[in-house]
């Protein structure tokens, strides 16, 4: 585990606990405060009024929840693709286009593509679309926000680099739904762990079932990703969320303020 061999399991156990409180302390937002705001963007696109955007705010205001983007789309002053297409200049990123897709991505894609685990994909609202094995580069469409922590995460933990894109939520979760039944096999998801303590028992415990050559960890939002490599099978991944941080308090702010 992070390039450190342990004998016992004890030692392991420690050395786990050691490295979630690392993890888990500096858990930050990954926002861009210098992006502009989505109701300015598509004004200045002329694809929203103020009058609309004033009382798409008002309602925003009112319900105190929901980001804007929602709420115009909710009242109908905008598409969809008007928003994936404001979010995507936010990002300063590519938008992917329907057509694009062929097929779910994921069951197209090469034997050799970094394999995500799906609960982790559906948090995030991302979908791999793309594996270019010559560079080792996955590219990732999120429907959204893009949040860069996970992105880390993928990287350090599959061994790859990332290239984002924006896509529509509805076509996201659309394709996320279609892959559902053909991916978890390999990852088990934990949810509202305790404690740091009871974190390191669990993979302790799975460490030893599986007889792990290796271990990995990231910290994702709210989540705490591990991969237990283990000889001649496919590495089993587990998703543990704590019960006192919640995906909301988490995921990127896409609101204009």
């Amino acid at each position: 585990m992070q390039g450190s061999r342990y004998c016992r399991e004890d030692c392991l156990e420690r050395a786990v606990t050691e490295a979630l409180r690392r993890i888990r302390s500096p858990l930050r937002r990954a926002t861009a405060p210098h992006r502009i705001p989505l109701g300015l963007l598509l004004l200045s696109r002329q694809q929203l009024t103020v009058d609309q955007l004033r009382a798409a705010l008002a309602t925003q205001h009112a319900a105190g929840r929901g980001k804007i983007g929602e709420w115009l789309l909710s009242l109908g002053f905008v598409s969809e693709q008007q928003v994936t297409a404001a979010l995507a200049r936010q990002w300063s990123c590519p938008v992917l286009r329907p057509s694009s897709f062929n097929g779910s991505p994921l069951l197209t894609a090469s034997r050799r593509a970094p394999q995500i685990p799906i609960a982790l994909l559906r948090a995030f609202v991302m979908l791999p679309v793309d594996f270019v094995e010559s560079t080792e580069t996955l590219h990732i469409a999120f429907g959204e926000g893009i949040d860069y922590s996970v992105l880390y995460a993928i990287e350090q933990m599959v061994g790859c680099h990332t290239e984002v894109c924006m896509a529509s939520p509805s076509l996201v979760r659309q394709e996320l739904q279609a892959i559902s039944a053909h991916r978890g096999e390999h990852e088990v998801v934990f949810d509202r762990v305790s404690d740091g303590d009871e974190f390191s028992r669990i993979i302790r415990s799975y460490c030893i079932r599986l007889s792990a050559t290796e271990v990995r960890l990231a910290g994702c939002g709210p989540h705490v990703w591990v991969r237990l490599l283990r000889a001649s099978r496919p590495p089993l991944d587990l998703l543990l969320r704590s019960s006192d941080r919640s995906s909301a308090e988490l995921r990127p702010d896409l609101s204009p303020d």
